[in-house]
């Protein structure tokens, strides 16, 4: 492998950078009656918010500073605690409900989210198996069935949980990656309807979703239940206007809008700093994906660029599936903004991904 260039994509580093930091500011404008009125502390989510961004920008500094292609020797190793660990959660006693879903490990307020390590863990393990596979990829059987059998997998332990927005994100990023590596469109058509089937199949099996749905398609149809978190939103989103109320001004975090500092912040963030804020933010995010797709188009080899894909292709569907919730595009999923939304495990596990994502960028051709 050839050294190393002497800085990484700059891109890269100040968007993310700058996201992080109205990511912190939001968190504290949006949680800080939450934090007084549960916790007594108006700083309980910002401190929180501030640490896990420090560990999360020292994991960023260390992935990008070590060789990307370490991470292929340990690929199936990594995949395979993402695996225990996906188990461990759903044992009464050891796996935490927050939220109504089991999907936390830890004690008391502090914990993981093993569904979060599973994400980086698959894009890394199917980037070492497609590119040491790549002329496999076309066969059906011995290509794409492989592969597709391990996020299938890993896909129904997140729904156990139940966990569907961050399975979502999984699925997205990875078939990204395995359409990268060479798979025939015609065989993603067959699985994409099969997905389809059994999309309907979840939606029979949990009622609760198909009230997401409906809710998302007519809000109004039930305002105090299905659709109230939409309505909320959109109450916060429409007064926002051009320039906001002024950031802390917002009005729907005073016990309106759930989640305010977490699956709905983007909803606080044009409630406060308006259109431009909004805009703002999904300029940075833009910047991000495209210098990411750069890398990910000019790495020196098959393994770099599917990684680098599949870290772009993690933050664009999460960015997309959050904000489209945000603004009544999409139904409700529970599912955070990258980067900007409080969170622990979520958001030191994209910086460290980002991190390994500068890495690639230095030995960009």
């Amino acid at each position: 492998m050839a050294k190393a260039r002497s800085a990484p994509d700059v891109w890269i580093l100040v968007s993310t950078l700058l996201i992080l930091t109205i990511g912190v500011i939001m968190v504290y404008s949006a949680s800080g009656v939450l934090a007084f009125r549960e916790f007594g502390d108006w700083f309980y989510y910002l401190k929180r918010q501030l640490l896990f961004a420090v560990l999360g920008i020292v994991a960023m500094f260390f992935t990008m500073n070590t060789d990307y292609w370490v991470w292929k020797k340990y690929a199936k190793l990594g995949l395979l605690i993402c695996f225990g660990l996906l188990l461990a959660v759903l044992i009464p006693g050891i796996g935490v409900v927050r939220g109504g879903a089991r999907s936390w490990l830890g004690i008391g307020s502090f914990g993981i989210q093993p569904s979060e390590f599973m994400k980086i863990g698959m894009i890394v393990f199917l980037a070492k198996l497609l590119s040491d596979r790549q002329s496999q990829i076309t066969l059906f059987t011995k290509g794409l069935l492989p592969p597709l059998g391990l996020v299938g997998l890993a896909f129904g332990l997140i729904m156990l949980q139940p966990d569907l927005g961050t399975g979502a994100v999984l699925v997205g990023a990875s078939l990204l990656v395995i359409y990268t590596a060479g798979a025939r469109i015609l065989h993603l058509s067959y699985l994409a309807m099969a997905g389809v089937a059994g999309f309907v199949g979840l939606i029979i099996a949990a009622p609760y979703r198909l009230q997401r749905i409906t809710a998302f398609m007519d809000p109004w149809s039930d305002p105090l239940g299905a659709g109230y978190q939409s309505i909320q939103s959109l109450y916060a989103i429409g007064p926002g206007g051009l320039a906001g109320l002024g950031l802390g001004m917002s009005r729907q975090k005073y016990s309106y809008l759930p989640e305010p500092q977490t699956d709905f912040i983007f909803s606080i963030i044009a409630e406060e700093l308006g259109f431009i804020g909004g805009a703002a933010v999904l300029i940075l995010f833009t910047i991000l994906i495209w210098r990411g797709m750069r890398t990910a188009i000019t790495a020196p080899d098959t393994f770099g660029s599917l990684v680098a894909v599949g870290i772009v292709g993690m933050i664009a569907v999460q960015v997309i599936i959050n904000i489209g919730v945000v603004i009544g595009m999409f139904p409700v999923t529970g599912i955070t903004l990258p980067l900007i939304s409080a969170g622990g495990s979520s958001l030191t596990l994209m910086l460290t991904s980002i991190g390994v994502l500068l890495n690639i960028s230095r030995y960009s051709r």
